[in-house]
């Protein structure tokens, strides 16, 4: 009784605040995109057992705001019929085709939604827990083709009704003060609303109806026959607001621009700027004709936060530095890779801990103060990490730098920006009361409310994927001219994302047919981006951050990957619209206990899936000829190679090579020489890989994990060499010649961007994953395995790495000054 008060007593809390849409007119902020939930929604998620009664609260939510929607569409549809009626006469306030140009699709969506609202109404009232309404959602999903309509035919609807209100003072009048009933249970009978305000709220509504559709699948039961048909529906709806026209930006105007037009919110973020030699968190806020970098204010609990503005541009100020014009960054120093992946472990070790206290009913208090300490750790990570620069400069002075970690981001913001300034757009300086208000407005008006972190995520929203994800990049269409293109895969890891596989670069062509397939490894990733790029050959423009080329985005797209779409066993072909391009590509994804498997060959002849001592002695070689090959080949051609080792080389490449190496044919050096060397990388990590066993063995696995957990340097080093010193001479000679060769790999770092650490985290967990047999022991659940026992594997190899060079020999000899068993 006591919960269900409290319960209550939180509603009518959250029931007083600005920002609910609940039962107020729709005029306050749109939510965010779809995919987070709105104020109210997020406000009332009470434990996971009231999920049906939250059901309902949603509904009845909804339902409310339905039949203000409803109202809004009859005041804007009541003036038409008399226009029309005018519009024969001899003195007609408009034409014909300028009220079916503003009053496009509207009484379309009105019958619509009146049908949709008078069958979910009592559905709603005589409410049952096992009532389904599903079919209603779909159904109305399935209608959106009307509102692409009215999107599309939106920017003329409104530049037609001003023009009309200029020229005619009747129309004017109407226009300015539409009446709008209030709800059933309201004491207002009605309120005033300018139709410009309605025209507006179709858009709205689909952002809406979106939230919505997300917050019920929520907080109904995945066995519930909703619940496919609300899913069905929420993807149609996803990729239908991903698809309209960017132009109409369902958010609140702040104040009005030295035009005297209103400025709107177009895009805001978290970045790490670059400030006084330091990282600094800042939130960003883009609007119609200013940048500007804020920070929240420190402020005392309960009151309202507010920011800090550190500095703005005016657009028409605004520019972006060229790379090669660009002055080298200021000297930060880079966040060593060690220590970013120690925080991985210690917020994956966190995460643990928290499940454990939640399944043993902990503490609140204990579990509030690991969230705490995984939110330090997540936050220098999200500060730490990113490394691509982004400059703008200010025409009257001052440069600023930002970091970010993809450059999908960086062409986001780019786009964004220069998207405004094709407008006219003047210069101007802010009032500090000017930008006190401005400021002001950006608590109100932010759409990205909480640090990118996971510890400020819900806990019932989905933890990612682990494991890999099989990428095939077949095609793509829409080159108005013939360009050197290539593409890139992304995905996000820990918050941020990072750029995983890259395509061959398809020359001189309209029409590139790549048909490439990549293995990406997943760490909680929920989303897979795919960017296309024009290659440049032409050296003078050169990155002075970085050194490298500089390449053109031709275009960019982001698809979640949904769980129950991407975990089975078959192939999922899907397509990618960006700006007119259509990437076409296929996915699937393997579990990384399903991954884990090292099954050795029926076939013992070939070399992948066969004992390493096998096959050293079949062919009376210290090191087996397929891992002397690979690595001569990416000495000769590919040390230099940027991410060599980290980005995926093409699966029929590799597969090609691997028959090949399998066959002994006598054509292996040529095929070697002409093949990509990516692949050739990728054909020597997947022998590692496929052995039956890791190389450095089943046995000592359990050894290895407990001696790097050591935490005395001298015990360390004497338990690291005892455990080389115990390995059958094929796997420690094997051993030794790929450490040598990772490390001379590592040297020209700052040419291919892979140090030891990074060499580390994809060779680690190969070099020591154990087979089936020994991992089921280890097994909890997939995210348990990267935080543990994957992110070991990687301190493993990184201490050897790191040590100086270990000979075979030296090693054998002193075998007799340590004696101590492991």
């Amino acid at each position: 009784m006591e919960e269900e008060e409290e319960a209550i007593g939180f509603l009518d809390k959250v029931l007083e605040d600005e920002d609910v849409f609940l039962l107020e007119e729709c005029e306050l902020g749109t939510p965010t995109s779809p995919g987070s939930g709105s104020p109210f929604l997020v406000a009332v998620k009470v434990e996971a057992g009231k999920g049906l009664e939250m059901r309902k609260l949603v509904l009845s939510g909804f339902l409310a705001s339905e039949e203000i929607y409803i109202n809004q569409l009859e005041a804007l549809l009541l003036p038409m019929k008399p226009l029309k009626a005018t519009a024969t006469t001899s003195q007609p306030v408009l034409t014909i085709q300028q009220i079916e140009t503003i009053f496009y699709k509207i009484q379309d969506i009105y019958e619509i939604h009146k049908e949709f609202y008078d069958n979910l109404c009592p559905k709603v009232q005589q409410w049952d827990s096992q009532v389904t309404m599903g079919h209603l959602f779909q159904k109305l999903a399935s209608q959106l083709g009307v509102y692409k309509a009215f999107v599309d035919n939106y920017k003329v609807a409104l530049e037609t009704a001003e023009k009309c209100s200029q020229s005619n003072n009747q129309f004017q009048k109407i226009s300015e003060e539409l009446k709008v009933k209030g709800p059933k249970d309201s004491k207002d009978s009605h309120t005033s609303v300018t139709m410009e305000a309605l025209l507006y709220k179709p858009i709205d509504r689909v952002t809406r109806s979106t939230l919505v559709l997300h917050d019920l699948l929520k907080h109904t039961p995945v066995d519930h026959p909703d619940y496919p048909l609300l899913q069905d529906a929420l993807r149609i709806s996803q990729n239908f607001l991903s698809s309209i026209n960017e132009d109409i930006d369902p958010r609140r105007t702040a104040v009005t621009t030295p035009k005297g037009e209103t400025r709107q919110l177009v895009k805001d973020g978290f970045l790490v700027e670059v400030s006084e030699g330091s990282r600094k968190l800042r939130h960003v806020f883009l609007f119609t004709d200013v940048l500007l970098c804020a920070k929240l204010k420190k402020t005392s609990a309960g009151k309202h936060q507010q920011y800090d503005c550190k500095w703005y541009i005016p657009l028409a100020d605004l520019v972006f530095p060229s790379p090669e014009e660009s002055e080298a960054s200021p000297q930060v120093h880079p966040f060593p890779d060690h220590e970013l992946e120690d925080m991985k472990m210690k917020i994956s070790a966190l995460k643990s801990e928290i499940q454990k206290e939640k399944a043993n009913k902990g503490q609140s208090r204990a579990i509030e103060r690991l969230k705490k300490k995984m939110f330090e750790n997540e936050f220098l990570l999200l500060l730490n990490s990113p490394t691509i620069p982004f400059r703008i400069h200010n025409r009257n002075g001052k440069s600023y730098l930002f970091l970010l970690s993809s450059d999908y981001e960086r062409s986001e913001w780019r786009e964004a920006i220069q998207k405004l300034q094709k407008k006219d757009l003047q210069a101007f300086v802010l009032s500090s009361v000017e930008l006190q208000v401005l400021t002001g407005s950006c608590f109100k008006l932010r759409t990205v409310h909480n640090i990118p972190v996971t510890s400020n995520k819900d806990d019932d929203e989905s933890p990612g994927l682990y494991g890999f994800l099989h990428v095939i990049v077949h095609s793509a269409k829409g080159f108005k001219q013939s360009a050197n293109l290539y593409c890139t895969l992304e995905v996000d890891s820990f918050g941020y994302f990072v750029s995983k596989a890259k395509t061959r670069v398809f020359r001189d062509t309209t029409e590139p047919k790549w048909d490439e397939e990549f293995e990406i490894e997943l760490e909680g990733s929920q989303s897979l981006r795919i960017l296309c790029y024009e290659k440049c050959y032409d050296k003078t423009k050169v990155n002075k951050d970085n050194n490298e080329i500089v390449d053109k985005i031709m275009g960019k797209g982001q698809i979640q990957l949904d769980p129950q779409t991407v975990e089975t066993k078959n192939w999922h072909t899907d397509v990618i619209e960006m700006n007119g391009i259509k990437v076409e590509f296929s996915m699937k994804f393997t579990s990384r206990d399903m991954s884990l498997k090292r099954t050795p060959s029926k076939k013992q002849t070939g070399v992948f899936g066969v004992k390493i001592s096998v096959v050293t002695k079949r062919e009376r070689s210290k090191v087996p000829y397929i891992v002397r090959q690979c690595v001569e080949e990416v000495e000769k051609r590919g040390i230099e190679e940027v991410g060599i080792y980290r980005i995926s080389g093409v699966a029929t490449d590799i597969q090609a090579l691997k028959a090949v190496f399998d066959a002994n044919n006598k054509d292996i050096l040529l095929m070697l020489s002409d093949m990509d060397i990516n692949a050739i990388a990728g054909t020597l990590k997947l022998y590692f890989r496929e052995l039956p066993e890791p190389l450095l063995t089943d046995r000592l696995y359990p050894a290895f994990m407990e001696g790097i957990a050591l935490s005395d340097p001298a015990a360390k080093e004497n338990c690291m060499m005892h455990l080389l010193r115990s390995l059958p001479d094929p796997n420690l000679i094997t051993f030794l010649f790929l450490l040598e060769h990772l490390k001379r790999v590592a040297e020209k770092e700052p040419i291919n961007k892979m140090s030891l650490h990074n060499l580390a985290t994809v060779f680690g967990p190969t070099l020591l994953r154990p087979s089936e047999v020994e991992s089921k022991a280890h097994l909890t659940s997939a995210a348990d395995i990267w935080s543990h026992d994957v992110m070991a594997q990687v301190q493993v190899l990184l201490y050897y790495l790191q040590h100086p060079p270990i000979s075979f020999a030296e090693l054998k000899r002193n075998t007799l000054y340590f004696s101590t068993d492991v």
